[in-house]
């Protein structure tokens, strides 16, 4: 532990700021998994809608706050997409 108090406060700050990033990442990979699911599953359409919403939108929450990169978030939300319009063709042939 460091002898400055001002660096001691920097130490907690960062911990608690780590601890918020780490379960903001979770979370987003929570919601891109139940949005997988749902489309591997076929679930009904709007269940799938929806998860994919919930999944864009907490996505582009920690891309804005900065703890993943935006080009991730995009990326992440494209595979999504690309999953589900492959299941929707499939589905309508």
């Amino acid at each position: 532990m460091p002898n400055i108090k001002s660096v001691k406060k920097d130490v907690i700050k960062s911990r608690k700021n780590h601890e918020r990033n780490v379960a903001a990442k979770s979370a987003a990979k929570t919601f891109v998994k139940k949005a997988r699911i749902a489309i591997d599953t076929h679930a009904p359409e709007a269940e799938i809608r929806e998860a994919i919403r919930l999944a864009c939108k907490t996505l582009d929450k920690t891309a804005e706050r900065g703890i993943i990169h935006k080009n991730q978030a995009a990326r992440r939300k494209s595979r999504l997409m690309k999953r589900f319009n492959k299941m929707m063709q499939q589905a309508g042939l």
